[in-house]
């Protein structure tokens, strides 16, 4: 498979964000005669259109019209576009093949001789791994390249890498959905990374798939591209991955909830490991393994090597440890040094919008962690705070369709404060008030506001010297923003601006207090 071979065909891109013009820009360069159609008017795209210069594409804007697929020879979709649209299922009753930019870049990598290849795959942490494992295999000496879900796409960069270089994809389930040979366009078999990694299997974006065993259907077509002889980083204190690292189904491990209806899957799955010949690597915070990273006491192990202690880790959370630790099984797997990994350890203080401490103002510290776009998420920044000083949340954005119950239960324990804000504001404060009248406990102090304008000038009030503000939402950023970055981003410019007048609001709003919110009781 080659370059070349999209020389004269007629590619339509659905989506005209990073993944679509990036897809265009290489399609372009190939030879290609590309449509971009994206379901937003024109006049919201101005950006977007901005971004496309001289670039001779034809535009469909406002909707995906099934006259696209007249003529059309590759159909490629943007991680944001569902398969299930209308579009997309005529496409694929009509037999035309489907790809995305991850999928090419796999795909044309390993027909350039280009790698080693790496992806990164899981509920939760994955931009945070897959930043650590490029940090930790240029601390080793390796010029790294890292794309996918994060930063910039590198289908139109390849002619930028050269053969030795590390690549690092991270992949979400939405990229993943494709990489089905049903669908998919060209060779799937063998094409994948000769490192993949699986981080965790929680319920996320189940407003796009229709259950938990779909859901990690999609992750796991990553291991249908896997060459013979590839690694598999598991956690193994992940239920659904712990599952495939025990491949005696009566093996002792963490049970997959019964309401899951995964065991099928799971199955399958180990079958299709064993036919492989996959090396699978764990990785846990919980118990030392046999070989992969674990946490030894108080310390950070790779392959039986003392990396660092725990406290010399700057990124907050029990879960960071989690995402250090497959950090440094991934990486290894790679090719990276120990003393790479513990250089890493010890000064990475963390990507944006992720437990991304934002100012001081009024004597709190205002933290963002706008990634947190799942109840789980939220669950593990809240746990990252100590329970002795007044913790007020800002929880909300728009609901994925997924179980609040467990969030519930950490805000009753550890919040005292709960702002809800945006298209889930007030179904999450009436969650955790409901929840706690059934436990018998108190609900922590609650407000409900449409705006995160709005609920930053209530956290505002609500602020006591020593305590901490926390933008961990459990919801998507769709309602009101672009993307979680967007929202985090504006998130910042409200807590700045306080920290800038932190004395005068601090005078101008001596007395206010949540007191005048309703308590839940």
């Amino acid at each position: 498979m080659t370059d070349a071979g999209f020389a004269g065909k007629r590619i339509v891109i659905l989506g005209l964000a990073r993944q679509g013009l990036a897809l265009a820009r290489f399609f372009v360069a190939n030879g290609a005669r590309v449509l971009i159609s994206d379901a937003t008017p024109a006049e919201r795209l101005a950006a977007e259109i901005a971004r496309l210069g001289d670039l001779p594409v034809e535009l469909a804007l406002g909707g995906h019209p099934l006259t696209l697929l007249d003529g059309c020879d590759l159909l490629c979709l943007s991680g944001g576009v569902p398969p299930q649209i209308p579009v997309v299922q005529e496409a694929i009753a009509r037999g035309l093949p489907l790809s995305n930019d991850s999928l090419l870049t796999f795909q044309l990598a390993r027909a350039r001789g280009l790698g080693p290849l790496a992806a990164i795959t899981g509920s939760s942490g994955k931009t945070t791994t897959t930043s650590l494992v490029g940090e930790m295999l240029k601390a080793s000496g390796y010029t790294v390249h890292v794309g996918g879900n994060i930063g910039a796409p590198l289908i139109d960069r390849l002619d930028g890498i050269r053969a030795g270089e590390p690549i690092v994809l991270e992949l979400s389930s939405f990229q993943l959905e494709l990489f089905d040979p049903a669908l998919a366009w060209g060779e799937l078999a063998g094409v994948g990374p000769d490192v993949a990694a699986i981080l965790n299997v929680t319920p996320n974006h189940l407003d796009r798939h229709p259950g938990m065993a779909a859901y990690a259907a999609a992750k796991f077509n990553l291991l249908r591209t896997l060459p013979a002889g590839a690694s598999l980083v598991l956690s193994a204190d992940d239920a659904v991955t712990a599952a495939l690292l025990a491949q005696d189904e009566d093996a002792e491990r963490q049970p997959v909830p019964e309401q899951w209806a995964m065991e099928e899957l799971l199955a399958a799955t180990r079958d299709l490991l064993a036919a492989h010949s996959l090396a699978c690597v764990p990785f846990s915070r919980v118990a030392a393994q046999a070989s992969g990273a674990w946490l030894d006491g108080d310390l950070l192990v790779y392959a039986g090597q003392p990396l660092c202690s725990r406290s010399e880790v700057r990124l907050r959370g029990a879960h960071n440890l989690s995402n250090m630790l497959a950090a440094a099984a991934i990486s290894g797997a790679v090719g990276a040094t120990p003393a790479g990994m513990a250089a890493v350890a010890r000064t990475f203080s963390g990507v944006p919008h992720r437990l991304e401490i934002v100012a001081e103002a009024g004597g709190a510290m205002w933290v963002n962690d706008s990634i947190a776009t799942s109840p789980e998420r939220a669950i593990a920044g809240l746990r990252s705070f100590s329970t002795d000083a007044p913790l007020i949340l800002l929880a909300g954005g728009k609901d994925k369709n997924l179980p609040w119950d467990d969030f519930a239960d950490v805000v009753i324990e550890r919040v005292t404060d709960l702002i809800g804000f945006g298209q889930a504001g007030a179904m999450i404060v009436e969650k955790v008030q409901a929840r706690a009248a059934l436990l018998g406990s108190r609900a922590p102090n609650c407000a409900v506001t449409q705006r995160l304008d709005d609920a930053v000038m209530l956290a505002a009030r609500a602020v006591t010297p020593g305590a901490v503000v926390l933008l961990s939402p459990g919801g998507t950023s769709y309602d009101f923003y672009h993307d979680f970055e967007e929202r985090g981003e504006h998130f910042r410019h409200l807590v700045r601006e306080l920290a800038r007048t932190a004395q005068e609001s601090a005078a101008d709003q001596q007395g206010s207090s949540v007191a005048v919110w309703g308590s839940g009781g």
